[in-house]
């Protein structure tokens, strides 16, 4: 994936506009710097891929941008080694910064393109999630359970089937609402059984697809 000063001078500005829009964690920043997310978009849409806004990836899907991204991560409250799944990898972009993080990921994508494409972009960059396509809104019981739950895509509720992934203590992050538009959702798990729920600003993601999202878009 080809780097350049002028790509590295456009993630310091885009950067700076985060640390405006009020995103102060350091290490989400420096992942920030890090990443190079013009690799993540068609090459036609390389110059725009440091605005702050989201972009088309194929499979009319997106990759978001870059200030909901960084707000996701920021309430996930990642950490070096902690375990996160991440429901939606589409393009790779906050696997990689999760990555970038020194979290150990657990990727799902429902899409076979956008899994097989996210997983040669990755390997280039040399990170290791490891990565599954299927059906994420029944999450990876395989690895479970996770210290994180990021889902990158909007579903009517919180599948249980997820938050029951969680280990005590730990937090999810995912958009609910229609498909048309979604408040964020912090879930923590406090026990066995009880839950905490936290309902903060709208966003408008793509829909979840799935036996827990939207199956069908709305017309």
């Amino acid at each position: 994936m080809l780097d350049t000063y002028k790509y590295k001078g456009l993630r310091k500005a885009l950067v700076a506009h985060l640390q405006e829009r009020g995103i102060s964690h350091q290490e989400i920043l420096d992942a920030f710097l890090d990443v190079p997310r013009h690799g993540f978009v068609d090459s036609a849409l390389a110059d725009q891929a440091y605005e702050d806004v989201a972009l088309p990836i194929p499979e009319q899907q997106t990759i978001s941008q870059p200030y909901t991204v960084a707000f996701q991560t920021l309430l996930l409250q990642p950490k070096p080694r902690m375990k996160i799944l991440e429901i939606g990898t589409g393009s790779g972009y906050q696997t990689a910064i999760l990555c970038a993080l020194g979290c150990r990921v657990f990727t799902v994508e429902y899409i076979a393109k956008l899994h097989r494409t996210a997983k040669a972009r990755l390997e280039d960059l040399g990170y290791e999630p490891k990565m599954l396509c299927g059906d994420g809104s029944k999450g990876w019981p395989k690895y479970q359970p996770y210290e994180g739950i990021l889902v990158t895509a909007a579903g009517p509720s919180v599948p249980l089937a997820l938050q029951e992934q969680l280990e005590i203590g730990g937090r999810l992050v995912m958009p609910v609402g229609s498909e048309k538009s979604q408040h964020m959702v912090v879930v923590t798990r406090k026990s066995r059984s009880e839950y905490e729920r936290e309902t903060l600003q709208k966003f408008r993601f793509v829909p979840l697809r799935g036996k827990y999202g939207f199956e069908e878009p709305e017309s």
